[in-house]
């Protein structure tokens, strides 16, 4: 249609309009069975059902990675679970690295909504694994009970926990569970599959809070990550318990660093070391870490692009738990509070766990710092409260992608 006109003779344009009027009943086809097959979104609230529409369905619907991961299969968890009463959910999962590319028409306008404006299509995203730029990062241990650094990492070139099937999910662990032994000094470990421990060996992982269970989120099992649990699964952790690998959960790999006490640089030190360590193993083997500047390191959800990066702690805060400043605070400060038992947890004690509400768009090193400066002045508001003076709502931050 979009070809110059070019003369032609009465035969011609015969053939012409008969397979123009044929690509135009074809298209009709196509739009009337994606329309019949369009999900029923009028009550749902996660950032899928605000960006998918009839339009832009009726362009994916028939499209699918080349490991033949669809657009369906991907909404699926947004599609059966409407919405969350607290937090508002991504709605929409990746089955393998090509689905930000062939979906990228849905999953562009998430990205930009649920990471506070940036745009996969024109921005970088930054990395940065330095901790030693990193101040201030030693807090009050009267406050903060431990302190915590997460991400997750996937291995290039094997399908995501939605979509792999059995043998890639074992060559995850193989490929995981190779490298790790590698590791040595202060990162020396051991992995725990969790099909082969022994009651002992599972009973001190629960003691420790490391070991996973079997999925029951909706979010979680609509996406398709407990097929086959416990299979390939497993928990790595180093001889001192600070430095963990959850293997096929939610990701290919969650990496920890954590500690009781509130050195937060600390716990993001061992964090570097280890994760650049691990990076360098897998390397060594032949593999490598899915990862391009526009998404940063790539992921199974897409709220955990970039750097995937969770620094938090489990601080107490009595008397300002019950300022109804706090959530304003929070919003301004870019962090966000759960329950010392997760999402949907209530807090005990005036307990929270703080973490950072970032992603994308920001370096490790950035969101660390976020999180070291944020919970320093949830603690001086505290303090100011416990002598009966006043605090203040600290000013919003500049936005930084819209």
């Amino acid at each position: 249609c979009n070809s110059p006109f070019i003369p032609l003779s009465g035969a011609s344009r015969g053939m012409r309009t008969r397979s123009l009027l044929f690509l135009c009943v074809c298209v009709c086809v196509c739009v009337c069975v994606c329309s019949a097959d369009y999900p029923d979104l009028r009550k749902h609230n996660n950032c899928m059902a605000s960006s998918l529409t009839p339009a832009i369905y009726a362009k994916l619907c028939d499209k699918a990675t080349p490991n033949g991961y669809t657009l369906d299969l991907a909404i699926q968890t947004g599609v059966d679970n409407p919405g969350h009463p607290f937090i508002k959910t991504v709605g929409m999962v990746a089955g393998d690295e090509e689905s930000y590319e062939v979906f990228s028409d849905l999953l562009d306008p998430i990205i930009k909504e649920r990471h506070n404006g940036y745009d996969p299509s024109t921005m970088k995203h930054p990395t940065d694994l330095d901790a030693s730029k990193i101040h201030s990062g030693n807090f009050d241990p009267r406050y903060v009970l431990s302190s915590r650094v997460r991400t997750g990492r996937s291995i290039r070139g094997l399908s995501l926990p939605p979509a792999c099937t059995r043998a890639e999910r074992r060559e995850v662990e193989r490929v995981v569970v190779d490298a790790l032994a590698g590791l040595h000094g202060d990162l020396d470990g051991k992995y725990y599959s969790l099909t082969q421990m022994t009651d002992g060996e599972q009973q001190q992982l629960i003691d420790d809070h490391f070991l996973f269970d079997k999925p029951v989120s909706p979010l979680l099992t609509c996406a398709g990550m407990a097929r086959d649990w416990p299979d390939a699964r497993g928990i790595w952790h180093n001889n001192e318990k600070t430095f963990l690998v959850w293997v096929n959960e939610e990701d290919h790999t969650r990496v920890i660093s954590m500690e009781k006490g509130g050195n937060m640089k600390r716990v993001f030190e061992r964090f570097c070391k280890g994760l650049l360590e691990v990076e360098r193993l897998i390397q060594e083997r032949g593999w490598e870490f899915m990862w391009n500047e526009r998404l940063g390191y790539v992921l199974t959800c897409p709220s955990n692009l970039g750097t995937g990066l969770r620094a938090g702690v489990h601080v107490k805060l009595p008397l300002l738990s019950k300022d109804p400043r706090l959530s304003k605070i929070l919003d301004n400060l870019r962090l966000q509070k759960r329950g010392t038992g997760g999402v949907d947890t209530a807090a005990v004690g005036g307990v929270f766990d703080i973490s950072n509400l970032d992603r994308l768009g920001l370096s490790e090193v950035q969101l660390v710092q976020t999180v070291v400066d944020g919970v320093n002045y949830l603690i001086e508001c505290e303090k100011r409260l416990e002598k009966g003076q006043d605090i203040k709502v600290p000013p919003p931050p500049l936005k930084q992608f819209k």
